[in-house]
């Protein structure tokens, strides 16, 4: 059988669900689903996710996710199998839990994030577990509506910013859009989506086409390649000997870039990346929003970023060793 589609790249958006294995439940309690949001806000802060959208059934979960680095396949290992061990300790049982692996697609943020948040949110009401979609405890709902307390790893702000710029008209708008769908068919896009990977206008489906799968479209028997750049992996000593070369070793950004070029051209966790140059997740977090501060100011330093970026991937390619100007 052929592997589903796997498309990974910095900033890429998906529909991400995930099925218990032969139907099975997978949340048996309010603790479960507890325990799972707790994954889900631990993923959050190890792999820099972007939690949209979220919905806990009974046997299967739905979210929309963003992953400014790239890495959904490492998020959703760390996810899927810290619930897994959890659930099956606390329910002493073993094996799988989920039915095989998760799935997940690549959506066009900006033209279908809006109805497929609607889709995930009518799912209890679709199911006929509740009458309206409010009355569901275990979906982020709540949040887009404004009665619950704002959790710091659920964004709400991108989904309702595409209905209104002023919040409280946003939440009004966004809560008569999801009202209105209940007792409708689900879009076919989204239909469809589940079939070929990929929610999109039809010009954001062939640029996907066209920049990630090439010559290996229709063929069903292999999993198709994912971004070129995420295949190489630059060290992180490589980043930060290129970076002290091109803006000097005492330069004051010169952590900073390598931090967020690291953030960027690998697939290293946060708490990985953090080890390497002696700080915490935080501190990683802080650093990139520095970086990318000074570089949005500064036109010089953006260019040399460029540079800095050119050289650690023809270094990678050439197989240079990295030299520090000074001692980490």
């Amino acid at each position: 059988m052929a592997r589903q589609l796997r498309i990974e790249y910095p900033g890429a958006c998906y529909h991400v669900f995930s099925r218990g294995n032969q139907k099975q439940p997978i949340f048996l309690s309010d603790d479960d689903r507890c325990f799972f949001l707790k994954c889900l806000r631990e993923a959050h802060e190890k792999f820099g996710i972007i939690v949209h959208v979220y919905c806990l059934m009974p046997n299967h979960y739905h979210l929309i996710l963003e992953t400014p680095l790239g890495n959904l396949s490492n998020m959703m290992h760390f996810l899927n199998t810290a619930y897994t061990v959890y659930f099956n300790a606390k329910h002493k049982r073993s094996g799988h839990l989920f039915q095989g692996r998760y799935k997940s697609i690549l959506i066009d943020a900006k033209s279908y994030a809006q109805e497929l948040s609607k889709y995930i949110h009518l799912n209890p009401v679709r199911s006929e577990i509740v009458e309206l979609p409010e009355q569901y405890p275990w979906s982020s709902y709540g949040y887009y509506r404004g009665t619950a307390k704002h959790e710091k790893w659920l964004e709400t702000s991108f989904i309702l910013s595409l209905f209104d710029e002023h919040p409280e008209d946003a939440r009004k708008a966004y809560s008569e859009f999801v009202m209105d769908g209940i007792g409708k068919e689900v879009p076919v896009s989204i239909k469809e989506s589940i079939r070929t990977g990929i929610l999109g206008s039809e010009e954001f489906i062939a640029n996907i086409k066209k920049e990630f799968l090439g010559d290996n479209i229709g063929k069903p028997d292999r999993e198709k390649p994912q971004l070129r750049k995420l295949r190489k992996k630059p060290d992180l000593p490589l980043i930060l000997s290129v970076s002290e070369k091109v803006l000097g070793a005492r330069n004051k950004f010169v952590v900073p870039i390598a931090i967020l070029i690291s953030q960027k051209s690998t697939v290293l966790k946060l708490r990985e990346i953090g080890e390497f140059f002696s700080l915490s997740m935080s501190g990683v977090s802080n650093a990139c929003r520095r970086a990318r501060a000074a570089i949005a100011g500064n036109a010089s330093l953006a260019n040399a970023v460029e540079g800095i970026e050119q050289e650690v991937a023809e270094a990678e390619q050439e197989g240079v060793k990295p030299t520090f100007c000074c001692k980490r």
